[in-house]
């Protein structure tokens, strides 16, 4: 119970990596509040959280959205009376398409869910945790960070990179208020974030490489879980990470060193 006492925010937490993570850091001991747009879903996180004699409170927001997260993080600290970890998890896919096809507005909903939410979540959550110090963990990617080769996948990858650079020009903004704050990069996790996605005419921009076969070397092709970077998240969230800020740590099992 390593986190007994914390509060932590994660979003995104209805499903896939943001799920595993607020049942994670519940088990260990942290107050969750368990935030996504989906009603439904973030009502049955808690409820596992709950079944597993954790704590938790259902927020329902969309994290791009100002007024609805002032709304949300006020009935966070109103209930649970501060924030100590903030994993900023919540993101798309998006639109992949060549440059030429890809629509300004589907540009604009990638950025702004990936990148004003992620902004906005900081936003809000920072003047809590210069009271007393905490962990932020930013979950990226390995595209936009090692591999650039996501047929179309420009806006995706964009906010990727953009979030890591967020993290290193933060370490040293928030580290003389003792917060830490890293990044995660997943690489292929099996999550449901493949609904989200939308794909138009990859072999305009894919690259006709044939990669090894098992390109995820240390599973021999096998993806990762979500179960797997939400033990990396509670590592930087917990005290044992307290000499780690501005750092990603890529979640891939190799797969980036092959691209």
């Amino acid at each position: 119970m390593e986190l007994q006492g914390k509060i932590a925010l994660v979003t995104g937490a209805g499903s896939g990596i943001g799920k595993a993570t607020a049942l994670k850091l519940a088990a260990e001991g942290a107050r969750v509040a368990v935030l996504s747009r989906t009603e439904s879903e973030v009502t049955e996180t808690c409820r596992e959280i709950a079944n597993a004699g954790g704590q938790s409170i259902a927020l329902t927001a969309d994290t791009s959205d100002e007024a609805q997260m002032r709304a949300a993080i006020g009935r966070l600290t109103d209930a649970f009376g501060g924030i100590d970890i903030v994993i900023a998890n919540a993101g798309i896919n998006g639109v992949w398409a060549p440059i030429d096809d890809l629509k300004p507005d589907e540009w604009d909903q990638t950025i702004s869910v990936n990148l004003r939410g992620t902004y906005m979540t900081l936003y809000l959550t920072v003047p809590h945790l210069k009271r007393n110090g905490g962990s932020i963990v930013v979950v990226s990617s390995i595209n936009g960070t090692r591999t650039f080769t996501t047929p179309g996948a420009t806006a995706y990858t964009a906010t990727k990179a953009a979030q890591v650079a967020m993290v290193q020009q933060l370490a040293l903004e928030l580290g003389k208020h003792h917060i830490r704050i890293n990044a995660v990069c997943p690489g292929a996790i099996e999550t449901g974030i493949a609904a989200n996605t939308s794909m138009r005419h990859r072999e305009e921009t894919e690259v006709p490489v044939i990669w090894p076969e098992g390109e995820i070397p240390i599973t021999n092709g096998k993806k990762g879980a979500s179960e797997d970077v939400a033990e990396a998240i509670l590592f930087l969230a917990s005290d044992r990470a307290r000499h780690i800020t501005g750092t990603p740590i890529w979640i891939d099992g190799g797969q980036s060193l092959l691209r």
